[in-house]
């Protein structure tokens, strides 16, 4: 009869997973936060451009109509601005009402 050699096989024990676990968790309870807040910071940033992209485009939009008052309506009719941009320009005002509007609804 052939001898079999026996295979020592390593692997890791239950509490060394457990404390592998453990540290993932508390990672994770760590970081996840501060995701969110950083989402939310890039959503502020990006809605302050997006003010500035609105009031320049009324300021374009009074110079070409003389006679006329820029309004987000106007700007989205004429497609100078997109749905979106207002929504945005609008949520940022919205957010910060100490802010001075320069273009009505």
């Amino acid at each position: 009869m052939k001898s079999f050699h026996k295979l020592k096989v390593q692997a890791f024990t239950l509490i060394e997973m457990l404390v592998v676990l453990l540290i993932i968790s508390v990672l994770l309870l760590l970081f996840v936060p501060n995701l969110t807040k950083q989402k939310d910071s890039v959503t502020d940033t990006g809605n302050r451009a997006v003010v500035k992209v609105v009031e320049s485009q009324a300021e374009l939009y009074e110079l070409n109509h003389t006679n006329e008052t820029a309004s987000l309506s106007k700007l989205v009719a004429e497609g100078q601005i997109t749905q979106k941009q207002a929504e945005a320009y609008r949520a940022h005002y919205k957010k910060n009402t100490g802010d001075q509007r320069a273009v009505a609804d």
